[in-house]
């Protein structure tokens, strides 16, 4: 609270400082916060693009191999999966958005040739290719999502964490600071009129003794008989 505070000059020029440099740092944050949504509303719109995608891939896999099952039957499928060996590597690497850093997912051996599977090609129907081709894109837009997901997650984060001392500064830190510049001000223009009534009153005395003592003098020269000499001791 603002009585808390001593009164001093000292104190007003701190307060004072830190006001200046909470002003400064809520309108660097107000900036960052900005410049943040508008990078979370380019990533939204990325992945809501991205949620489209997956869905139909999604959809596009189920249908292949129901297909595949359904034509070829349970065995046969599960043979051709079982046969591969040249698994997808995945690089988790990180990119730097506005002081956010966010994952950036690099896939490899993810979609592969027909001789790459494993099974053989004499061996499989034309469905299996395709179940397959379908769930390579199902699993490069699962990593895409997951990107994309990961990066929303986090930059929602800042954002609010930024709001959140944005308004600790607006509503809480700089009120109060200014509160206490406000009552330190008032308390020194106080003690100022004081003093200034202080020596007002001194010099009033003063003037009302130097008023007696003359007119006390004048009085005793009236009383003096005339002729009459003071008369001083060595």
């Amino acid at each position: 609270m603002a009585t808390d505070v001593k009164p001093t000059r000292k104190n007003l020029m701190a307060i004072e400082d830190r006001i200046d440099l909470s002003e400064r740092g809520h309108d660097t944050l107000e900036k960052k916060r900005d410049g943040l949504i508008m990078e979370f509303m380019d990533i939204l719109d990325q992945a809501q693009d991205v949620r489209s995608g997956l869905a139909d891939d999604y959809e596009d896999a189920q249908e292949a191999i129901d297909i595949a099952r359904a034509m070829d039957g349970d065995l046969e499928v599960r043979g051709a999966a079982a046969a591969l060996e040249d698994y997808p590597e995945i690089t988790l690497q990180s990119h730097n958005i506005m002081g956010v850093v966010v994952p950036q997912i690099e896939s490899s051996k993810v979609k592969k040739d027909l001789a790459e599977r494993g099974y053989g090609v004499m061996g499989t129907s034309a469905r299996i290719d395709e179940a397959a081709d379908a769930y390579e894109e199902l699993i490069e837009s699962i990593i895409l999502a997951a990107e994309v997901e990961t990066a929303m997650k986090k930059m929602l984060h800042e954002i609010e964490t930024t709001k959140r001392r944005v308004n600790a500064l607006e509503f809480k830190l700089l009120p109060e600071l200014k509160e206490n510049q406000e009552y330190i001000e008032q308390k020194l223009e106080e003690q100022e009129r004081e003093e200034i009534f202080r020596m007002k009153k001194i010099k009033n005395k003063k003037e009302e003794a130097e008023s007696e003592a003359r007119e006390q003098a004048a009085a005793e020269t009236e009383e003096r008989p005339e002729g009459e000499v003071a008369v001083t001791s060595d």
